[in-house]
């Protein structure tokens, strides 16, 4: 697992939004980097020791970060770079359900759009603004 600093890559990538929002353009991989390098952050001052992963199997199934406490229970997250989401969206979760049963808690992708979604059990869909918003008591 590979990341660095998204705002220095974007930089480096691209002078403008508009040049990086074009087809072909690396905003993916940018809004991926950003999001495990927040998701690396703030397991530091969380109050669960909580292991950072990623998960890839021979069929190509792949999540872009799974997080799993000492008990073993797993939150993965998929990172879109869209805004809006389908079932497709969701296909790397639902193999890594599968394979643990009970101690797959939840599966979330965090797209561009503005709304959560659910897609299904314990599958939802988050604005990835909600890495740095906190949820009202």
């Amino acid at each position: 697992m590979v990341f660095v600093d998204s705002g220095i890559a974007a930089n480096e990538v691209a002078m403008d939004a508009r040049t990086l929002l074009r087809p072909g353009a690396p905003f993916g991989p940018l809004l991926e980097s950003f999001v495990l390098s927040e998701l690396s952050r703030q397991l530091t001052w969380s109050e669960q020791q909580v292991e950072l992963s990623h998960y890839r199997d021979r069929d190509t199934y792949e999540v872009d970060a799974v997080l799993e406490n000492r008990s073993g229970q797993v939150v993965g997250v998929e990172v879109k770079a869209a805004s809006t989401v389908g079932p497709d969206d969701f296909r790397g979760l639902r193999r890594l359900a599968g394979r643990l049963g009970d101690d797959f808690v939840a599966g979330v992708v965090l797209y561009t759009g503005t709304s959560t979604l659910p897609f299904g059990e314990k599958l939802r869909a988050v604005p990835v603004s909600a890495l740095w918003q906190v949820a009202a008591p």
